[in-house]
C-alpha cells in the first residue's frame, strides 16, 4: 500500500500494543462484548432473552464479519447499524434483541471510554518503566560532580544523579495525573437518546426499580465501578479532554528532559544511545546528532497542541447531543495515546543508553570551580578578622579580571593564583588548592537522591513491581 497516505504514527512511532488497544479488532470486539452485556443484563432484570440466544452472541464476539458490515453501511450509512446488521447474520436466533432499547452511543461511547481507560494503563505501565530507569541512572551518578546551569550559565554544582531527580520528579506528577483521572473514568452506561432512558422505561413498563440496575449490572460485566450518573446521549467531551491533559503533562515532561539531554549532548558531558552503524547526518560524517531525543521533543510538540482539540470540541457541543465532535474525536484521542506511547518508547530506550563522560564533566567543572569556591574563600577570610563587605569587593574585581582572560584571551582561568596573590585573603596557593575537590561543593545532592530514591521512588516501584521491566524497540 504504497500509493495511499500512511500515518507515520503506525508505521514509525508506535508499538504494536498501542496500535492494538485503538485498532478495528479492539473497537468492533467490545461493541460486541457491550451487546452481550446488555442482553445479559436484560434477561437478568425479566425480559424475554434466552440463553441460548446469549450464547448464540457470544460464540460470535470475536469473529467479526467485516466484509457484511461495509457493505450494509455502504447502503445505510450508518457505522452502528451496519454491524447490528452483521452480528445479526452470523446469530440468526439473536438477531432481533442484539442492541435492543439502546442508542449508538451505547456502543460508541462506552467503548471509547473502555479503549482510553486500557491505553491509560498501557501509558502507565511505560512511565513507570521510565522511572525505573531513571531511578537506576539517579542511583549510579548520585556523587558525579557537574556544573549546574541556571539560565545556561555555570551555576553552584550539583550531581549527575541529582539532575535526573529532577526529571524523574515530573514524571512522578504525571503518574499522579494518570492514576486521579484512571481512577475517575466511568462507562456512559445505557442512558438512551437525550439520556434519560426513556426507551428503557417503555421496555420494563415503567419499573424505575429495574432501569436503575442496568447501568450498575453493565459496569461490573464490563469491569468498571460505575456509569457517569446523568449524561445526554454522550459522556461528556470533557473526560476526552482530561485525558489528553494527562498525556500532554507527559509530553512537557518528556520534552523537558530530552531538551536537557541535547544540551547536554552539545556539551559531551552526556550523550543518548548511538548504534554502531547509525549514521548522524549525511553530510558530516562524524556527527552524533541527538535524534532520539530531538523525536521525543518533536513528538511532544504534537500532544501538546493535540490536547487543544478536545478542549475545543467539549466547549462547543450543544445540549444533549451533535456530532461535530466525531471526525475530530476519530483522530485527536487515538493520535494523542499513540504519540505518548512512541514518546515513552524514546525515552525508555535512551534512558536504559544514556552515556556520561566523566573527564569531559570534570573539564568543565574544574575550569569554573575557581569561580564557584570564592564564597567559600571569601568566609574563610572574614572569619581570619577580614570585612565582608571589602572581600566581596575584591573577590568581584579579580574574578572580572580572571574571567577576561579567559574570555578574551582564551587563557586559563588564574583565579587562585591572583587570589593567593593577595595577602588580605591569608590563604597560599597550596591552600586554595586543596580546597578544589568538586564533591566539597554540591551541597546535599547525594543525600537528597538517596532521600528521594528511598522516600518517594522506591514505594511506587514496590507498589507496581509487576509491571517492571519493560524493554522498548523502536523502529527507527
Amino acid at each position: 500500500m504504497n500509493d495511499v497516505y500512511q500515518t507515520p504514527l503506525a508505521q514509525r512511532y508506535a508499538s504494536k500494543e498501542m496500535q492494538y488497544i485503538f485498532s478495528p479488532d479492539m473497537k468492533f470486539k467490545t461493541w460486541r462484548r457491550l451487546w452481550i452485556a446488555l442482553a445479559e443484563t436484560e434477561k437478568e432484570l425479566g425480559l424475554d432473552i434466552t440463553d441460548e440466544q446469549i450464547e448464540e452472541l457470544k460464540a460470535h464476539k470475536d469473529d467479526i464479519n467485516y466484509e457484511d458490515a461495509r457493505k450494509r453501511e455502504k447502503e445505510v450509512r450508518h457505522d452502528v447499524m451496519s454491524h447490528v446488521y452483521a452480528y445479526g447474520l452470523q446469530c440468526p436466533k439473536a438477531k432481533g434483541i442484539i442492541h435492543l432499547g439502546a442508542t449508538s452511543c451505547y456502543v460508541g461511547d462506552n467503548t471509547d471510554i473502555i479503549i482510553m481507560t486500557e491505553g491509560l494503563k498501557l501509558v502507565r505501565k511505560k512511565l513507570i518503566n521510565v522511572i525505573s530507569e531513571l531511578a537506576k541512572f539517579a542511583e549510579e551518578y548520585k556523587a558525579q560532580p557537574t556544573l549546574a546551569f541556571t539560565h545556561f550559565q555555570p551555576a553552584q554544582p550539583t550531581t549527575v544523579g541529582k539532575r535526573a531527580t529532577l526529571w524523574m520528579n515530573e514524571f512522578v506528577m504525571d503518574l499522579e495525573d494518570l492514576d486521579y483521572i484512571l481512577s475517575t473514568m466511568k462507562l456512559l452506561g445505557c442512558k438512551g437518546t437525550t439520556g434519560t432512558q426513556a426507551s428503557f422505561l417503555e421496555l420494563f413498563n415503567g419499573d424505575h426499580d429495574k432501569i436503575r440496575m442496568i447501568d450498575k449490572k453493565i459496569a461490573e460485566k464490563m469491569g468498571f465501578d460505575a456509569c457517569v450518573p446523568v449524561s445526554g446521549q454522550t459522556y461528556s467531551r470533557k473526560v476526552d479532554t482530561r485525558v489528553l491533559n494527562v498525556l500532554a503533562g507527559i509530553a512537557a515532561s518528556a520534552h523537558k528532559m530530552s531538551n536537557d539531554i541535547r544540551l547536554l549532548q552539545h556539551l559531551k558531558e552526556v550523550e543518548e544511545p548511538f548504534e554502531k552503524s547509525q549514521i548522524g547526518s549525511s553530510a558530516m560524517a562524524y556527527k552524533r546528532n541527538p535524534m532520539r531525543s530531538e523525536r521525543i521533543a518533536s513528538l511532544a510538540d504534537f500532544v501538546i497542541a493535540d490536547a487543544l482539540n478536545p478542549a475545543i470540541v467539549s466547549s462547543t457541543q450543544w445540549f444533549e447531543r451533535t456530532l461535530d465532535d466525531s471526525a475530530n474525536k476519530r483522530m485527536s484521542v487515538p493520535e494523542g495515546f499513540l504519540a505518548v506511547d512512541g514518546i515513552l518508547d524514546l525515552l525508555l530506550n535512551v534512558t536504559d543508553g544514556l552515556k556520561v563522560y566523566d573527564k569531559v564533566i570534570l573539564r568543565h567543572f574544574m575550569a569554573e570551580l575557581p569561580f564557584m569556591a570564592t564564597e567559600n574563600i571569601m568566609m574563610d577570610a572574614v572569619k581570619a578578622g577580614e570585612d565582608r563587605q571589602v572581600m566581596h569587593e575584591k573577590i568581584r574585581e579579580l574574578s572580572m579580571i580572571a574571567g577576561r582572560r579567559v574570555k578574551e584571551e582564551g587563557l586559563d582561568n588564574n583565579l587562585l593564583e591572583l587570589i593567593a596573590a593577595e595577602p588580605s585573603f591569608h590563604v597560599t596557593m597550596e591552600e586554595l588548592q586543596a580546597k578544589m575537590e568538586p564533591i566539597n561543593y554540591v551541597g546535599r545532592s547525594r543525600e537528597q537522591v538517596d532521600e528521594y530514591l528511598s522516600e518517594v521512588i522506591k514505594p511506587i516501584l514496590d507498589e507496581n513491581k509487576e509491571l517492571l521491566g519493560m524493554t522498548a524497540e523502536i523502529n527507527v
